[in-house]
């Protein structure tokens, strides 16, 4: 049976959705892709993920669309004169078979992706099951709580929440309080590196297969 792709989202910009898709990809030896990538300047999601992998069963599959602003993608596409297509997007999702592919996001649920559609929309549309990914600081309760809801309205699978960094103690509270399974908790690490990745990705790794479906 062909696996049911997993879409990183996260609960905003910045809260360790690209750290989180290399431990998921170590963890299930699965493949990566992020379809849309904005900010290329200084250097592409994928390249990052590659440095951070160290099984050789995990591909690497190229972007869709590119751009070197760092913006929100329909802003982006818009300086760059393009228009990203999400029927685009789901014609050019990778074959991996019986493997599973790690799909990341580009910021929250609902980061415009053109003027009509969200990545919401994106992922209803790969059929993706999600994990959200909730960087731990002063206002994640909120955001964390918002991003479940729109979930649950929209009748999106989540297998459940991985948290990032520290700050006070409340993630088993998010949990409750959505009802999403909790498949791991990452420690504040200042230098990621292969090692760490590594680590992380043996801790969760039975918690998310058995999330997943």
């Amino acid at each position: 049976m062909k696996a049911k792709p997993i879409f990183i989202t996260g609960i905003g910009t910045g809260v360790g959705k690209t750290i989180i898709s290399a431990i998921i990809s170590e963890a299930l030896q699965a493949d990566y892709w992020k379809p849309i990538q904005s900010g290329t300047v200084e250097g592409t999601d994928s390249v990052y993920v590659q440095s951070l992998l160290t099984n050789r069963d995990s591909k690497i599959h190229p972007e869709v669309v590119k751009f070197q602003m760092p913006a929100s993608p329909h802003i982006a596409a818009r300086e760059e004169g393009i228009q990203i297509s999400i029927s685009s997007i789901v014609d050019s999702m990778p074959a991996t078979a019986d493997k599973y592919l790690v799909i990341e996001g580009a910021g929250g649920l609902m980061v415009p992706i053109n003027d009509k559609q969200f990545i919401i929309d994106l992922i209803e549309s790969l059929n993706a099951q999600v994990v959200l990914v909730s960087r731990n600081y002063l206002g994640s309760i909120n955001h964390s709580l918002l991003t479940a809801q729109l979930c649950k309205q929209r009748g999106i699978t989540v297998a459940g929440w991985i948290f990032n960094d520290q700050y006070l103690d409340y993630e088993n509270e998010i949990v409750q309080w959505t009802g999403y399974l909790k498949i791991g908790s990452l420690p504040f690490c200042e230098n990621i590196d292969r090692q760490f990745v590594k680590e992380q990705s043996a801790q969760i790794q039975a918690s998310l297969i058995k999330a997943l479906v």
